[in-house]
């Protein structure tokens, strides 16, 4: 990896925290004290609190309300109810701290002071040249990552196309310390635009356009007599008394390089795309960058990915990152026009007032409206080919049973909607494997667990499987889903025929282990699960030779009424579902006449697929069904309406 400013070392504890090993060049022998960049969003927000970075960050304060080309509107409004909506200040040196430490706790290899000379890629690996504090020297690595900024060497060197325009605009922006002048923002003057803020630490940030000014080169740091020029001529103010921290100058340009991805090089943050940092989205594009990278490339580079899963990262990205720059550039011209943009500012103002609008543009800004975002547990299919919104993003689960019938759909399902799904089997591992291959060639995440259920130490040896698969995925165990499918049942066996051994082989596996698997799942699940368990419609309607198996679905049913009142207080839902006759591959559904004779008994004279259940269940499991718990489902297709 080459550069250690945030995306970089983002991006280098996710490869670490997932199986890669990584060397991070840094030209910079010490961390810079400047601050480009102090914005943080959302998204970022959710990415970091999944890593436990805003725990190690600390309280941060609200930033105030946003703005789209100047014309400010609250980006609260993205998602009122999301805990992290608005935005956030955070400067860049306390940031890089942070990630920097968890980074080197993770086992990055951080070399500062290194910098890249020389990079040449094969089939089988890239060589690149450094030239160190001693001396040049060569290292080798499967993979590249460029995180190095919007003058990328990497970039460069690997011949990566950088498609855009450049700047034609600029504004100077600088830290003063010494001075005592009016907070403004983005106020606009007959010559320019200003910006003036007091920091907790006594320093001014100040930032100033001038519509008249030409754009100096983005390589060259202004002098402060410029900045007090600028700012004299646009506002009257005198700042000459004041003492400068920082300074830099930066533009309206636009480029995005049209691959992020040549072979075994990869880039991330503005080392893929440039653009002017209104309103602090280029440092959050470029975080979810290296967030959805970072554990893609880890599995390549451990030999766990699925095929093209490293390809997704392009797929994913480059569409975020056009979106972005396509609203900074609307937001550039809207800043930065003299009387020309005043009308359409006007317009702009109008639209804002409408709750849609702005909710659309503040979820754009703060990187919500973004589907497939950077998990290791998501749906990484392009865009245009999804047919779903997912909803259980982020969201993990477990389905007992699921190597095949409804335990197999429902699966499917969850994966389809964003969940990572661990795919419980007891002894069928070949079709274990085969929902989880189905899964993943939907851009799906699944992994299979064994445990043989209704034995001694069943449910010990499941979420043994089940928490080794989580950390290794997410970094922690945390079960968000649980869905009790898996039983065995009796089938044209008399009552009378039922022998001990085989009562409670029926109550041990459709019973007692849901039980149990339960009270475990509990300690691993977050406020606001979601457990379904699998009954019957048997319960309510009689078919003697199935009359033990109808019992332990009966007491799956308690199962669920009286846990849904024990853990409401934590939001965590509780329902049963009842399937009736459903095709489960069983060969009794390969005899044309027997269907017809099931079918019968559906309200709608068909047999039921696995998939009208599965969605039933999915429904459950979703945010949308977060009223509804203790409740009998009835999914046997209008069998009990009689």
């Amino acid at each position: 990896m080459v550069g250690a400013g945030p995306v970089g070392l983002l991006l280098a504890g996710e490869l670490r925290a997932h199986g890669a090993r990584v060397v991070v060049l840094e030209r910079l022998a010490a961390p810079t004290e400047e601050s480009r960049a102090s914005i943080l969003h959302a998204r970022t927000m959710e990415i970091f609190e999944e890593r436990g970075v805003l725990d190690r960050l600390g309280p941060l304060p609200a930033a105030g309300p946003g703005h789209f080309g100047g014309i400010r509107f609250d980006l609260e409004v993205a998602d009122e109810e999301h805990p992290y909506a608005g935005q956030w200040e955070c400067l860049q040196p306390r940031l890089e701290a942070v990630l920097q430490r968890r980074a080197v706790e993770l086992g990055a290899d951080l070399r500062r002071g290194h910098t890249l000379t020389g990079l040449e890629q094969s089939a089988g690996g890239v060589r690149v040249r450094v030239l160190g504090p001693f001396g040049p020297y060569e290292l080798t690595a499967a993979y590249t990552a460029g995180c190095d900024g919007g003058n990328s060497t990497v970039r460069d060197l690997a011949g990566f196309e950088f498609a855009g325009r450049d700047a034609d605009k600029e504004m100077l922006r600088a830290d003063v310390a010494g001075i005592a002048i009016p907070d403004r923002r983005l106020r606009r003057y007959p010559g320019g635009v200003a910006t003036a803020y007091r920091r907790p630490d006594g320093h001014t940030r100040l930032m100033i356009h001038r519509y008249a000014g030409r754009p100096g080169p983005a390589s060259d740091e202004p002098d402060f007599a410029e900045v007090v020029r600028a700012w004299k001529e646009v506002t009257g103010e005198d700042l000459g008394h004041g003492e400068p921290v920082w300074l830099n100058r930066f533009g309206n340009a636009s480029r995005q390089v049209i691959e992020y991805r040549r072979g075994r090089v990869l880039l991330a943050g503005d080392a893929a795309h440039v653009q002017m940092p209104i309103g602090g989205q280029a440092l959050n594009l470029g975080l979810q960058d290296a967030a959805d990278l970072g554990w893609k490339l880890a599995r390549q580079a451990t030999g766990r990915a699925r095929p093209g899963l490293l390809d997704t990262y392009h797929e994913e990205r480059h569409p975020a990152g056009a979106r972005t720059l396509t609203g900074i550039q609307a937001q550039a011209r809207l800043l930065f026009g003299a009387q020309e943009v005043t009308a359409l500012r006007e317009v702009f103002g109008e639209l804002l007032e409408f709750t849609a609008v702005r909710r659309h543009l503040a979820r754009r800004i703060s990187g919500l409206d973004v589907q497939g975002q950077p998990l290791p547990f998501i749906r990484h299919t392009p865009t245009s080919e999804r047919s779903t919104v997912d909803r259980l993003t982020d969201k993990t689960a477990l389905v007992t049973g699921s190597s095949r019938g409804i335990g197999r759909a429902t699966a499917i399902r969850l994966a389809r909607e964003g969940a990572l799904v661990a795919v419980h089997y007891t002894t069928n591992e070949q079709a274990a494997e085969e929902t989880v291959a189905l899964i993943e060639e939907e851009g799906g995440c699944a992994f299979a667990v064994r445990a043989e259920l209704g034995v001694p130490g069943d449910v010990h040896e499941l979420f043994l499987g089940l928490e080794q698969g989580l950390k290794e995925r997410i970094g922690e165990s945390r079960l968000d889903i649980l869905v009790n499918n898996a039983g065995v049942t009796t089938t044209g066996q008399a009552p009378e025929d039922v022998t001990p051994e085989e009562f409670d082989r029926y109550f041990a596996v459709n019973a007692k282990a849901p039980y149990f698997v339960v009270q475990r799942a509990v300690g691993i699940m977050p406020d606001g699960g979601r457990i379904i368990n699998i009954s019957s419609g048997l319960t309510r309607t009689a078919n003697p030779e199935q009359v033990a198996y109808s019992m332990t679905k009966g007491a799956v049913e308690q199962l669920s009424l009286h846990m849904a009142r024990h853990l409401a207080p934590r939001k965590i839902t509780v329902n049963s579902v009842a399937p009736g006759i459903t095709d489960n591959g069983g060969a009794i559904f390969d005899v044309p006449e027997a269907v017809e004779a099931m079918s019968q008994l559906s309200a709608f004279k068909r047999v039921g697929e696995a998939g009208d259940v599965a969605d039933v269940v999915t429904f459950l499991a979703t945010d949308e069904a977060r009223w509804i718990t203790g409740a009998f489902i009835d999914a046997t297709g209008g069998t009990l309406l009689g």
